[in-house]
């Protein structure tokens, strides 16, 4: 059947228009012109502003709403405006959580056509964006552009506030709750708060008792990666943290920085209650201890407690008899360093 509207033919349920070179089909002219301009590689609509060329007046209208700033199609629940009606389709599936695309092999379900394709090289292995330089391959295009990013250098995400800069949006995301304070990663059991999901991620193990990450040589299990490397230096004697005063090396960062304080001088952990101050943290919260009571470290045999760990090492030695300090003298040992100290007096 065919009808007459405006002097066209709209072809009822026919598509008479058949393309030669790849065999599609079209119900009306309009849409095979427009085809045909792919083989063709014509592009007659052509933006003043910038040059941009496009094969539809459609496509055409919608990127000139780049340089007018245009954008008509509104969000009635949120208010949201976009230069593109398909854009506002999308956007609504985050209102009404329509997800129409699903996966056929693990029932996932998208509000997007694109998450789903990217989705599906999770199942097929199919990397199709390549590295020029490295030839790394990635399944989504913006990954190979983050990664590009690593030859070039380049960082177009920079903090307004302290002029860092940061090769993908997301890091600058990160970098600007140092200085708003937030932390929007909270844990329901104890109330921990952080600025990284990944730190609430590694904290949440502590309540969990999972170890994730373990040693080959030993079987000694950790909470994070970075505390496995730091462990397999023991076995390694790797200490790559060099000391440019005085030459000591050590396994790890934070050990090197802790040593470079006898240098420097520096204690930047005080009391408050007295105004001590020290080197570590870790000899801040001892000392804290004089001024709170507290004695978390309890002897197993006999109930004593300690404000210190050192403290409970020394008096379990009082009753497994050890006494690993020994004078080069007259051989007699003793349980404490301090004890020997003390009796080295005795032969100057």
């Amino acid at each position: 059947m065919t009808t007459m509207t405006g002097g066209a033919h709209i072809q009822t349920g026919r598509k008479p228009f058949s393309c030669k070179i790849c065999g599609s089909t079209f119900a009306n002219k309009s849409a095979f012109t427009i085809h045909m301009r792919i083989h063709t590689g014509e592009r007659p609509f052509s933006c003043k502003i910038c040059g941009s060329t496009f094969v539809n007046k459609s496509a055409f209208t919608i990127h000139t709403r780049i340089h007018t700033g245009e954008r008509p199609f509104s969000c009635e629940i949120c208010g949201s405006s976009f230069s593109n009606k398909s854009v506002l389709t999308i956007h609504m599936r985050t209102h009404t959580g329509e997800k129409p695309y699903s996966c056929e092999i693990c029932s996932y379900s998208f509000s997007h056509k694109t998450n789903l394709d990217n989705h599906m090289r999770i199942h097929t292995g199919e990397k199709p964006f390549s590295c020029e330089i490295c030839k790394s391959s990635f399944s989504e295009k913006s990954n190979l552009k983050k990664h590009v990013r690593l030859h070039t250098g380049e960082k177009p995400y920079s903090c307004e506030i302290c002029g860092s800069s940061f090769s993908v949006k997301s890091i600058l995301c990160k970098h600007m709750r140092i200085h708003t304070g937030e932390k929007p990663f909270c844990c329901k059991i104890c109330g921990y708060s952080s600025s990284d999901n990944s730190h609430l991620t590694r904290h949440m193990r502590i309540h969990t008792g999972e170890r994730p990450f373990s040693c080959e040589i030993c079987g000694s299990s950790f909470t994070s990666r970075s505390h496995l490397y730091r462990h397999n230096n023991i076995h390694t004697g790797n200490k790559p943290f060099c000391c440019e005063i005085c030459a000591c090396s050590f396994a790890d960062k934070s050990n090197l920085k802790n040593h470079m304080r006898t240098h420097t001088g520096e204690k930047p952990f005080s009391c408050d209650t007295c105004g001590s101050s020290f080197t570590q943290k870790s000899s801040l919260k001892d000392h804290q201890r004089i001024h709170t009571g507290e004695k978390p470290y309890s002897c197993e045999i006999c109930g004593a407690s300690f404000s210190q760990k050192s403290t409970l090492k020394g008096h379990m030695r009082l009753h497994t008899g050890e006494k690993p300090y020994s004078c080069e003298v007259c051989v007699i040992s003793f349980i404490r360093k301090s004890l020997l100290r003390n009796h080295m007096r005795r032969h100057i």
